[in-house]
Formats: C-alpha cells, sequence, structure tokens
C-alpha cells in the first residue's frame, strides 16, 4: 500500500506562482503525477514523471511551459509541482497520484493523496 500526502496548495493572484509537494511513503512505483479536479469538471491529468531518474516528464497542453514537475534530488520519495504564471482557471483540488505506468489518464494511477486546494483569484 502506498501512502501520499499532498502539501502546497493556497491562494493567491493570478500571475502568482506556487509550489506542490507529495510525499510517498515509498519509492516502488514508477510513475507520480498530479492531478487536478475544479468544480463541476472532470479530474484532468497534469504532468507525470517517471521516478527512476533521467527527467522523463510530460504535460498537459494547458499547463506545459508554466508547471513544471520533479523528483527531490536527495529524498526520492519527495515531488514537486512549481506552478507559474497561476490563471483563475487553474483553481481546484490538486491530486498526487502513483501507479505503475505513466500517462495522464486516472485510469493508470492506483494510488492517490488527499489532495490540496488550490485558489486562483483574478
Amino acid at each position: 500500500q502506498v501512502q501520499l500526502e499532498e502539501s502546497g496548495g493556497g491562494s493567491v493572484q493570478a500571475g502568482g506562482s506556487l509550489r506542490l509537494s507529495c510525499e510517498a511513503s515509498v519509492n516502488s512505483m514508477y510513475c507520480v503525477a498530479w492531478f487536478r479536479e475544479a468544480p463541476g469538471k472532470e479530474r484532468e491529468g497534469l504532468a507525470h514523471i517517471y521516478t527512476g531518474g533521467g527527467d522523463f516528464t510530460g504535460y498537459a497542453s494547458s499547463v506545459k511551459g508554466r508547471f513544471t514537475i520533479s523528483q527531490d534530488n536527495a529524498k526520492k520519495t519527495l515531488y514537486y509541482l512549481q506552478m507559474n504564471n497561476l490563471e483563475p482557471e487553474d483553481t481546484g483540488t490538486y491530486y498526487c497520484a502513483a501507479g505503475q505506468r505513466c500517462g495522464l489518464g486516472t485510469g493508470q494511477y492506483d494510488y492517490w493523496g488527499q489532495g490540496t486546494q488550490v485558489t486562483v483569484s483574478s
């Protein structure tokens, strides 16, 4: 069983930045990803990273160039989502997920965190 815990959410004005963190209980999963669920919308995959190093990542077109997913160099069970130039449309609950396949679909991940709220005001 893998446990994931997100942190770092909050409120920010448009154009601002936030960094989310996700700590996993183990480092045995192949891929970690970040998802977002906006009010009234389906959960959307934002970014994923292969956990074995080499900086293999993938991004949704809606966040590419603004968001960066990374793995902590020292603590391999810690992952980040750096979010820059935030827009009101980025408002939602952000979830960390882990699984044995990389991608942006919810079905590719077996384990999920509880989520952290991000609110971007105009």
